[in-house]
Formats: C-alpha cells, structure tokens, sequence
C-alpha cells in the first residue's frame, strides 16, 4: 500500500466527519468548496467539528484521494469513514433530508 493511500485512510478512519477541500472550514479556495462547508453547516455540524484537509497544500494528497475515492474532483466528504461525495451530491443529499440523518443532525421531531 503506498504511502499516500496509508495517510488517507488514517485520516478517514479518525475523523466522524472530514473534508477534503482547497482551503480551510475558515477559509475555502474555491466555491465548491465553500459550498461544502455551508452545507455542513446547514446541517448543523458545527464548524470545529468538521476535519478538514487542504488538497493545495499537499499535492500527494490531492492526486491520492482522487485514487482512494475513484472520484475525480474536490471536495469530497467522508462521513465514519464512507465517502459521500463532492458538493453537488451534498446538496441532493441535504435537500431530501438525507445528509442530516447521516449526520445524526435530523429534527428530532
């Protein structure tokens, strides 16, 4: 197993909730990114409660998770170690209310 396919995993396996993005939760870099954060926090998750990791910083990284996911672009959520998807699956994922549940951020109504 590489290297970078070692470091992915890690990263998946300990964090509830990670993002791969360009930028930070504070500071995204692009607005697919920055589109991701916002439906996190839509949900309710809370920004300090989202690991993120910034593919610009890291160019091992950015290729890898490419490669660990077989998905082509950034952002891509993890949620308890099962990738989610980029920020245009969020969104479908989030306005049938299904993002929510998997977040464990569903109205308790």
């Amino acid at each position: 197993m590489s290297d970078v396919k070692q470091r992915i995993e890690q990263l998946v396996k300990a964090n509830d909730i990670l993002l791969f993005m360009k930028g930070n939760t504070s500071f995204p870099m692009c607005g697919f990114s920055g589109r991701a954060v916002q439906i996190l926090k839509a949900c309710g998750v809370d920004a300090k409660d989202i690991a993120s990791v910034n593919v610009l910083e890291d160019d091992e990284i950015r290729q890898g998770i490419k490669d660990f996911s077989n998905w082509p672009t950034i952002p891509q959520l993890y949620v308890k170690g099962e990738f989610i998807g980029g920020s245009d699956i969020m969104m479908e994922m989030y306005e049938s209310g299904e993002l929510q549940q998997l977040l464990g951020k569903a109205d308790k109504a």
